[in-house]
């Protein structure tokens, strides 16, 4: 369960940083009040998920999901850089939080 909620968060965490990009420097409402929603239920569910799961592994994997999840989005959605070297950066961070999904606890 607690690795189902540190996903969500992620997944909002995504969601909140991409969003930003919308926001225009917080100078649009709804894009800035959807930021927010989407920052603090991303906060809450990390504290949730780290009950159960070391402090460590939880901020690394929401955060390395959170920076590949939104390099991929700004890929897609803003047409930045997809150079290989870029994607191999990407890799590694995926490479480092599968390995404390399996190798830690």
């Amino acid at each position: 369960m607690h690795w189902t909620l540190l996903l969500i968060a992620a997944a909002l965490e995504i969601v909140w940083a991409a969003g930003l990009k919308y926001t225009d420097g917080f100078t649009r409402l709804w894009p800035s009040l959807g930021v927010g929603a989407a920052m603090a239920a991303s906060m809450a569910l990390l504290a949730l998920a780290a009950r159960g799961l070391p402090i460590g592994t939880a901020y690394a994997v929401w955060t390395g999901i959170g920076a590949v999840g939104t390099a991929i989005a700004g890929i897609f959605l803003f047409n930045e850089s997809a150079a290989p070297a870029r994607l191999a950066c990407i890799a590694l961070i995926v490479t480092g939080v599968l390995g404390l999904k399996f190798l830690g606890k």
